[in-house]
């Protein structure tokens, strides 16, 4: 992708990458190499990082698969050893869970 706009520093990484092509006798350059094709399977999403928060202010965050409910995600947040040391001992009184956003929790 990076030819059309910088042949000469696109060829000299892809010799680097591609030694083996580069040494054949059949190579004729990165401009007649294929385009990259397009593969949905790199789109989908199958976790999401959610930003948590105490009293409004984001302290740290915690991956979880997308497909967890609201109530799962509380869970797994308020069972996650750095947010019981944040906590210091103390119940949340609320916890907002805001799916694929954020989860805030009121001390």
């Amino acid at each position: 992708v990076l030819a059309p706009f910088a042949p000469h520093i696109a060829e000299e990484l892809w010799q680097k990458l591609n030694p083996e092509k580069y040494a054949s006798d059949t190579y004729k350059g990165v401009l007649a190499e294929p385009w990259p094709a397009f593969d949905p399977q790199y789109l989908v999403e199958d976790s999401f990082n959610y930003p948590i928060s105490f009293n409004g202010k984001t302290r740290l965050q915690l991956e979880f698969p997308i497909a967890l409910s609201k109530e799962e995600v509380e869970a797994a947040v308020l069972a996650n050893p750095e947010v019981q040391s944040r906590l210091e001992g103390k119940a949340p009184k609320k916890v907002i869970v805001v799916p694929r956003r954020i989860v805030n929790i009121v001390v």
